[in-house]
């Protein structure tokens, strides 16, 4: 089976002086997370889908689950943990405890507050997972990057060839996923906040599929409006 875990845990802190986290603002006239769910809701390969949230939040989530889809595919609410990590865990220990799972079994992780993600990049992260065990999706570093150890000078500057921008999803083979995260430390437990950070530390390889520039994470207000200027122009394309 393949599952789509959608990470849905912000509070919205750096979007300023607002009540409703990012992921329920409007876009579009709804919001932000049904955008996001709907691209794994009319996927045909992905059979059931999981989405994550803070406690307070789940009653409405459910809401408006059942107000903008359609009856069919199962999409589950469900409590998302403190930090990331501990969201990822919530949604394997929810898989692992009401379906039968097997090697081949996949879990696609998505931030909701990306609605602009393509079938593409969902069908690669697939094919790329169930090939390689681990997946993220990247794009190329258009500027340089700087690093920098004390927040004040420059440390080193990186081949910019060399240097790729995260995004998601981040796609498992569910099995792969449970060993890695079974072999963390507490410690490691604590600061490891990327799910592809825990294979790359584990030496175990992560395959880049390719993403879009246009599939941003809305964090801050700007972000709000650029997606809806994309959203505006794919509907005049449409």
């Amino acid at each position: 089976m393949i599952f789509a875990a959608i990470f849905a845990g912000g509070v919205g802190s750096r979007m300023g002086n607002i009540n409703t986290p990012k992921q329920y603002l409007e876009l579009g006239g709804k919001p932000v997370i049904i955008h996001t769910v709907e691209k794994f809701f009319v996927n045909d390969r992905v059979d059931e889908i999981i989405i994550l949230c803070p406690k307070a939040w789940i009653a409405h989530t459910k809401a408006l689950i059942e107000a903008n889809l359609p009856a069919g595919k199962k999409v589950h609410v469900i409590e998302g943990g403190v930090t990331r990590n501990g969201t990822l865990e919530n949604a394997v220990d929810f898989i692992e405890k009401n379906y039968e799972t097997d090697e081949n079994t996949i879990i696609i992780t998505h931030d909701a507050v990306r609605p602009f993600l393509t079938h593409r990049i969902i069908n690669e992260n697939i094919d790329a997972a169930a090939e390689y065990g681990a997946c993220d999706t990247v794009i190329p570093a258009t500027d340089t990057i700087v690093e920098s150890e004390d927040g004040k000078i420059i440390s080193s500057i990186p081949d910019r060839k060399k240097m790729y921008q995260g995004q998601t999803p981040q796609t498992f083979r569910l099995k792969l996923l449970e060993d890695v995260i079974s072999s963390l430390t507490d410690g490691e437990k604590e600061i490891l906040t990327d799910a592809c950070k825990i294979f790359t530390i584990k030496n175990r390889p992560v395959y880049m599929v390719e993403g879009e520039v246009f599939n941003i994470k809305i964090t801050y207000p700007y972000d709000m409006k650029v997606a809806n200027t994309l959203l505006k122009g794919k509907e005049d394309d449409d």
